[in-house]
């Protein structure tokens, strides 16, 4: 079978943006619901992905689908809190704050 060949970062996000919207859906059922497709997208660049090889497209979808619902509510739940410390840390960095 022919690999199949991507122009860029996105255009291989739109080819498995199905499988992503799919994963968005089960864990807003799992009540999960501030969980966005860019938020699995990064989780899997940044993990699973990132060191992968030869990384085909099924296997992308498979890693998508059967992403433990844990795993992405902490590594969201991780990013949400350094988020806020980040807008505290800037917001005493304006006004002078040391505490």
């Amino acid at each position: 079978m022919d690999s199949i060949k991507f122009s860029s970062l996105q255009d291989l996000y739109n080819r498995i943006k199905p499988a992503l919207r799919s994963k968005v859906k089960e864990l807003k059922l799992d009540n999960k619901k501030y969980i966005s497709e860019e938020d699995i997208f990064k989780y899997l660049s940044e993990t699973k992905w990132a060191n992968a090889n030869n990384l085909t497209l099924d296997e992308m979808v498979d890693d998508i689908l059967y992403l433990d619902n844990d795993k992405i509510d902490s590594f969201v739940q991780d990013k949400i809190i350094k988020n806020k410390i980040d807008a505290l840390k800037e917001k005493d960095e304006i006004y002078g704050n040391n505490n």
